[in-house]
């Protein structure tokens, strides 16, 4: 699948069906909807819930937008610490971090809010923390035709905080190394040593 194509094609969003789904689960637990603070919260959750799944309705080519330049550089660029807000698919409950992104260019390369904004695309979707550090690190590799690219997600899962085990300090952390980033330990090295000197 071309990156162009990286798009979850579902049908449009059927807010009435969500509000109305939101008030049975509002009810089952045993709430009255038609208690003053509840009266608009099916309304209001189905437009939140829409709101955080909104990247099944993006498109990588939509929020790149021919955002590539020609560049003589062959040096790594590093974005850090970009703002990550995701839902946990076992549990549907958030899990919320930061992704440092690195990638190495062979010509061109990609502007930079571009770079929040693809990780923005797959974290608006229920998901796994494994799965959504790899599908940034290919899409950045397939969009800018780098040599490598590497991806760490560092999250704190509110379905381990909140219910289950309750563990308040755990961090979550995965890497998704591409290319060079793999191949080379100098390579890995320079992007972690990066991330260590900018904390």
């Amino acid at each position: 699948m071309q990156w162009a194509d990286c798009y979850y094609r579902w049908p449009q969003f059927e807010e009435y069906s969500v509000e109305k789904n939101w008030a049975s689960i509002i009810e089952a637990i045993g709430e009255d909807l038609n208690r003053p603070g509840l009266v608009d919260t099916p309304k209001r959750a189905a437009k939140a819930f829409e709101f955080l799944t909104r990247g099944y309705h993006q498109s990588v080519e939509e929020v790149v937008n021919n955002a590539l330049f020609p560049s003589d550089s062959s040096e790594m660029v590093l974005v850090q610490d970009i703002e990550l807000y995701s839902l946990c698919e076992h549990h549907l409950l958030p899990f919320i971090g930061k992704c440092h992104v690195a990638y190495i260019p062979t010509g061109q390369v990609l502007g930079l809010s571009k770079v929040a904004r693809i990780v923005d695309v797959f974290a608006r979707r229920l998901q796994i923390q494994e799965s959504l550090t790899t599908q940034i690190a290919e899409t950045i590799m397939e969009v800018t035709g780098a040599e490598g690219v590497g991806v760490i997600i560092e999250a704190r899962h509110m379905c381990m905080m909140m219910r289950g085990v309750e563990k308040q300090n755990s961090v979550m952390k995965t890497s998704a190394m591409l290319g060079s980033f793999r191949k080379s330990q100098v390579t890995r090295e320079e992007f972690l040593q990066l991330l260590r000197l900018s904390t």
